[in-house]
């Protein structure tokens, strides 16, 4: 998907350019006296190729891929050596840094990252370290929050630790939040906690139990 977008970008870029070399030889006509329909005939070429660049961009998108997580979906590594592999439960370790993942449709395969905000944290904890909201919806421990901080937007990528635990850490503004206790913030300037999503266990595979609880992001978020 990344191939074909940087593709289409190339080709638009190229186009523009070719349009901006037309505009520079159109106004150097007017001292050389070099037709004007040549030059127009250039500008014109230059944006035909740069409309016919975009609907390729379009064209690379697939249903379903910027919907919320569903019911059912499975995770996937976003990153590193296992980017696109799904994620199972053995490849969580207690208390290590959460695996930043996407949601996909298990059926039709179409990864759910035509939007940032379906980004997701996965972490494995001690159940026993969870208030009972967080453990109803963790699963020997697993939970997900949403990746987006709530303050402005960044990705949740920190994962530090603070007084004997650990918090998840947002690293443009330095807010936390406390996994344990549904991502709640206990330092920082982010207004809400991390918005929750409830994780099923699937012979061994982690899947989606339920949409989100909370809002994604920050407030002017779509």
């Amino acid at each position: 998907m990344d191939r074909n977008r940087e593709a289409g970008g190339d080709f638009a870029a190229a186009a523009q350019k070719d349009g901006a070399r037309a505009q520079s030889c159109r106004c150097a006509s007017d001292s050389t006296g070099v037709p004007r329909r040549i030059f127009l005939r250039g500008m014109l070429a230059g944006g035909l190729a740069a409309s016919t660049a975009q609907p390729g961009i379009a064209d690379d998108t697939k249903p379903g891929d910027d919907e919320r997580p569903q019911p059912g979906d499975v995770f996937v590594f976003f990153e590193g050596e296992r980017q696109g592999k799904i994620v199972a439960l053995a490849d969580l370790k207690r208390s290590a840094a959460p695996a930043l993942v996407w949601p996909m449709d298990p059926k039709s395969k179409v990864v759910r990252s035509g939007s940032r905000l379906n980004q997701v944290v996965l972490l494995a904890l001690d159940p026993a370290s969870l208030d009972s909201n967080t453990r109803s919806a963790a699963p020997d421990g697993v939970i997900a929050y949403s990746a987006i901080c709530t303050h402005a937007g960044c990705t949740v990528t920190g994962w530090v630790k603070d007084q004997g635990t650990q918090v998840l850490k947002c690293p443009c503004h330095n807010s936390e939040y406390d996994p344990r206790r549904g991502a709640t913030v206990v330092f920082g300037p982010a207004p809400r906690h991390l918005a929750m999503l409830p994780v099923s266990i699937d012979n061994g595979a982690l899947v989606v139990a339920k949409s989100f609880i909370g809002k994604v992001g920050p407030s002017t978020s779509a």
